[in-house]
């Protein structure tokens, strides 16, 4: 049977951080938390649950994750953000995939549900997101960048049914903190690469943006989180494209 480490990485993450332990405790051989200095109960409630805890400077999301991969004590690697849960289901495929003495594939994709402002979302664009998250670290790795990460894999990749459940906003404030942090380290990233864009693209990237949110990924059948979750993620894009172009212009 293979060991499984799950890693989370963390950073004042009290309110989520038990929630996440709690849902990986019947699959997970090692849960390791990786955190950058968190200033709140985060590594106290983390190291009452038997965790392990190394704290770490952030330099961005595919580093801190990577890093807590090297450190791990198995091969096996179950990646979480602290906001994320695992459900049942997942638990129990997860144990009897592990169960084998070798796995067939070198890493497997989860589906994700948000749970956004109240309720699961179905459509908007996140009822059939899959995010490859359970995977042998001897054939893959994260990629170095800030935000957006992924997993590079040598090998073929194969899907599970169980979900990941994803908390990620517990409110319309902390939604706009989010975007806020996550679209400077886009155009960070977008700017460091020489990606440009053109200013009249920003005009056309929010209505186009909302438009397939809202009615081609059916957000429209979402309700009123629906319609949020679209104007916000539209806004998001265009935000991301204007921060890069503010940077090229302060060169």
């Amino acid at each position: 049977m293979k060991k499984l480490s799950v890693v989370v990485i963390t950073n004042n993450e009290e309110r989520n951080i038990l929630r996440c332990i709690n849902s990986v405790k019947e699959v997970a051989d090692e849960i390791l938390v990786i955190d950058s200095f968190s200033t709140d109960r985060t590594t106290e409630i983390c190291k009452n649950e038997g965790c392990s805890v190394i704290s770490h400077s952030f330099e961005g999301y595919g580093q801190q994750k990577q890093f807590g991969v090297n450190q791990a004590q198995n091969d096996w690697i179950l990646s979480l953000d602290a906001d994320e849960v695992v459900t049942e289901e997942l638990q129990k495929e997860i144990k009897t995939l592990l169960k084998q003495d070798e796995l067939p594939h070198a890493g497997y994709s989860i589906p994700f549900s948000l749970f956004y402002l109240g309720r699961i979302l179905r459509y908007s664009g996140t009822g059939k997101e899959f995010h490859l998250r359970l995977f042998d670290r001897n054939k893959g790795n994260f990629t170095l960048v800030k935000v957006h990460e992924g997993l590079q894999m040598k090998g073929s990749i194969g899907k599970l049914n169980g979900k990941i459940i994803h908390y990620s906003y517990r409110d319309l404030f902390h939604h706009l903190q989010k975007l806020n942090t996550y679209t400077s380290q886009a155009a960070e990233d977008y700017f460091a690469n020489g990606k440009k864009f053109s200013k009249a693209w920003i005009i056309f990237k929010f209505p186009v943006s909302f438009f397939v949110f809202y009615f081609i990924r059916l957000g429209i059948l979402d309700g009123f989180p629906g319609l949020l979750w679209s104007f916000f993620a539209a806004f998001y894009g265009s935000l991301k494209v204007a921060k890069t172009i503010e940077m090229q212009e302060r060169r």
